[in-house]
């Protein structure tokens, strides 16, 4: 496992002791719960992991699993998914949304995945976002999942558990994630992203979080808001 890269001094903030002590004992609570997190999203390899990634773009990792299953049965590297085709790829994935759009970039990525780089996916994050259907966020998903690269991939669910938990105050996902890396503690770091993302998606939901059930209750400033005394 590649050791988490220090953050560095312009990118650090500087915390009370109170307030470093707080998000120290949520990460290590998160961490008693699940020592190794992992995505949600099923893969072999690292070519079916940014495929993955990139057709979970506004669809639920459930719906993905259900067609990649199929997928990646017969297509699981980017000569096999050239040859399918992107009218061979369709009916795979028609059940995801804007799936005519991912097919389109799922093909063209694997093109450039056999021309560029003898069918192999570039470990890096330059490279990684000059494939089609793959920016910023996919591109932080695959690094971390990896442990190439500690990163957090800002979704819904780290939003509003960042802010929740008053982990970060961004008003967008490039602010939050900025702000996640520079108050994540080191050792945390690559598995912060998932922590969080898990969180978010069966405890602290978005309409009634189940904050009977939160680990780090205690520890977060909104729990007064949703837990009547």
């Amino acid at each position: 496992m590649a050791k988490p890269a220090r953050k560095t001094a312009a990118r650090r903030k500087r915390l009370s002791p109170a307030e470093k002590a707080r998000i120290e004992e949520i990460f290590h609570r998160f961490q008693s719960l699940e020592d190794d997190p992992r995505t949600e999203l099923e893969y072999s390899n690292p070519y079916t992991l940014v495929t993955a990634v990139a057709l979970s773009a506004q669809a639920t990792d459930v719906s993905v699993n259900k067609a990649t299953a199929r997928l990646f049965a017969v297509a699981d590297t980017p000569q096999k998914m050239l040859e399918l085709g992107e009218e061979g790829l369709i009916p795979y994935i028609a059940s995801i949304g804007l799936y005519r759009t991912k097919a389109k970039n799922v093909i063209a990525a694997a093109r450039i995945l056999v021309e560029r780089y003898g069918g192999e996916v570039p470990l890096d994050r330059e490279a990684l976002q000059g494939l089609p259907g793959v920016g910023r966020k996919t591109a932080s998903v695959v690094l971390n999942e990896l442990r190439v690269e500690p990163a957090i991939a800002v979704d819904t669910h780290v939003f509003r558990v960042s802010h929740r938990l008053g982990l970060s105050t961004g008003k967008t996902p490039e602010q939050v994630e900025a702000e996640l890396m520079a108050v994540v503690p080191d050792p945390y770091l690559t598995r912060a992203h998932h922590w969080l993302i898990l969180h978010g998606r069966y405890t602290c939901i978005a309409r009634r979080p189940r904050c009977e059930d939160c680990p780090v209750g205690d520890l977060c400033p909104s729990r007064k808001l949703f837990v009547k005394v």
